[in-house]
């Protein structure tokens, strides 16, 4: 075996999108990883293009689950691993806002009631994308989906995002985080961080969905940035329940949230009135997460 392929927890060959804003944070994920790593999938994009029978892109133990059980599976495999007095071993969920904001919510909350050692990653496409781009508990205001499209009477979604972060500190989690594509050190040192917790953990990751944004296949990484930039998605962490870190900060200079809004088809049918409303979302943000 190559030497430099011995460590290389998910090799190409996929056939995700190019330029997917999911896989490169998932990249990102596996380079905070050690080979002493059991992965838990749930049903979505991520395994979709992944695993393609017979194949599989990954070097590292990895379980599919269901849409919504994919924290369960993971239990499971903590609770083996404990049994046998391994506490060493690390146990990853991965999922999508689908199976993490609505689907496998309720499984979530009796991972995290229980305090289980498990760090829980929620790769956010901002709808289901897998299954055609409907909306999901994450759809921002605004984007038009198939199951939220914008009309003479509609304006995409009218639903306020499901606020992740703080159901996961409601359940006392020692480490929870939020960055966004285009940040891939960020990413790492975040999963390296919260490996490190004893107790479960949660990092939620902006993945821009090229088909499901409607944006380039290399527009990915810049949508990630931008909506950091905007403030309508921050990068933020919590240490023991408290903001410990945040990309609102003294530094901090925002940019109008249309930069972000206009070069994503998801939007392109906003109004200015829309656009105020959403740049009101982003002050907002801004207010609560300074630091």
């Amino acid at each position: 075996m190559n030497t430099k392929n011995k460590n290389k927890f998910l090799s190409p060959g996929h056939n995700a999108c190019s330029g997917c804003g999911q896989l490169s944070a998932v990249h990102a994920v596996m380079r905070g990883l050690t080979p002493d790593t059991i992965i838990a999938n749930a049903t979505g994009c991520l395994e979709v293009t992944t695993t393609a029978y017979p194949q599989t892109s990954w070097g590292l133990p990895w379980i599919h689950s269901l849409f919504e059980n994919a924290s369960s599976v993971a239990s499971g495999i903590r609770a083996a691993l404990d049994k046998q007095g391994n506490h060493t071993t690390k146990v990853l969920v991965q999922a999508g806002d689908g199976g993490t904001y609505d689907i496998g919510l309720g499984l979530i909350s009796g991972m995290w009631e229980r305090g289980e050692n498990i760090l829980y990653i929620c790769y956010d496409t901002e709808s289901y994308s897998n299954t055609g781009i409907q909306a999901s508990g994450s759809t921002p205001y605004g984007a038009a989906t198939t199951t939220t499209p914008n009309g003479e009477k509609s304006v995409g979604s009218t639903q306020v995002k499901k606020d992740m972060l703080a159901i996961a500190l409601a359940h006392g989690l020692k480490y929870v985080a939020q960055t966004a594509a285009g940040f891939p050190d960020d990413i790492t040192n975040k999963v390296k961080k919260a490996l490190a917790v004893s107790g479960p953990a949660y990092i939620q990751i902006l993945s821009p969905c090229i088909p499901g944004w409607k944006i380039n296949y290399d527009e990915a990484a810049m949508m990630g940035k931008l909506a950091v930039k905007t403030g309508l998605y921050p990068i933020l962490e919590y240490t023991n329940g408290k903001l410990s870190a945040s990309s609102i900060n003294a530094n901090f200079k925002a940019e109008p949230v249309n930069t972000y809004l206009k070069g994503q088809g998801r939007f392109k049918h906003l109004t200015e009135e829309d656009i105020k409303h959403i740049q009101s979302l982003a002050e907002e943000n801004i207010k609560k997460y300074r630091i």
